[in-house]
């Protein structure tokens, strides 16, 4: 059995993670494309090994961050796995929705390229244009030649009818706008206060530049502020501000991309949540047989 757990930002998903893998004897495989990066654990709200509670983990940690990890390769890496596994519950959780179905549909990608001369020839202006008609929710600087062309290298989806390869159960935790937002703002303070701050810097220090660093959330900010751009306070700001941007981008692609059923967190009483979830599973089980 395959279960996957996601939703946005900050609304509980690894405490579920690990209280159904207790409860089916599963083992858990990330679904965050940041916490595949060793060392970004504050930040991307990793999993500590406390937490863990002896459970298996796969797929956290396996990469240094200046290593460009695609979604090409967490499919080849995710599905090596189910299939490594096929004898055990399995539990998908994270907020990557992409790599999500990168590992679960019929989806063909080509490995990245190396830049292609052709865009070389092309001004910001028409970089920009092209990688909105790739993705209209993309959001690179104009300005930021480097990452557009990088952006319109990465693999590409070969369009044909969308399916699933392997049945799972795909369960979305949410809960209203105000409360998560909340909770954003509150865990990016409490990471601030943790060893965020030391955690990036150690990065900078040490001049990483990679994809992983210019995207993710608390990283990007933060790097601007040890390069003197912004200042702490215009940082965390912008850390909450994006963090709640994404959560937004992060609902519009689930809903809009797969079959989910939404649960709303009961965050004063967490156990409610899980036994939602495992009245779920059950019932969907039991359709299937």
């Amino acid at each position: 059995m395959i279960i996957c757990i996601v939703g946005p930002t900050a609304v509980g998903k690894t405490k579920l993670s690990i209280e159904l893998a207790k409860k089916y004897k599963a083992i858990v495989v990330n679904c965050d494309s940041t916490q595949v990066y060793k060392g970004m654990n504050v930040g991307t709200a990793k999993v500590t090994e406390e937490e863990k509670e002896g459970i298996p983990h796969y797929l956290f940690d396996i990469v240094d961050p200046d290593y460009n990890y695609t979604v090409y390769d967490y499919q080849q890496d995710a599905r090596k796995i189910i299939e490594e596994n096929k004898g055990r519950n399995i539990i998908l959780v994270g907020g990557t929705g992409l790599y999500l179905k990168a590992a679960l549909y019929n989806y063909e990608f080509s490995e990245e390229t190396n830049e292609n001369q052709e865009y070389n020839e092309l001004s910001n202006e028409e970089l920009y244009a092209l990688a909105l008609k790739k993705d209209s929710n993309m959001n690179i600087h104009q300005n930021n030649r480097k990452r557009l062309i990088r952006f319109l290298n990465k693999e590409n989806i070969k369009q044909a009818e969308c399916y699933p390869i392997y049945d799972a159960i795909y369960i979305g935790l949410t809960t209203d706008r105000k409360t998560l937002y909340d909770r954003i703002n509150e865990r990016a303070d409490i990471m601030f206060k943790s060893r965020l701050l030391e955690e990036v810097k150690e990065f900078h220090d040490k001049k990483v530049d990679s994809k992983a660093i210019n995207t993710a959330i608390g990283y990007k900010e933060l790097y601007k502020y040890f390069s003197h751009e912004i200042s702490l306070e215009e940082a965390i700001d912008l850390v909450k501000k994006n963090s709640r941007h994404y959560a937004k981008r992060q609902y519009t692609w689930f809903k809009n991309q797969m079959d989910i059923d939404w649960l709303e967190v009961d965050f004063n009483n967490f156990d409610n949540t899980i036994n939602k979830a495992i009245e779920l599973i059950e019932q969907k089980t039991n359709e299937n047989k």
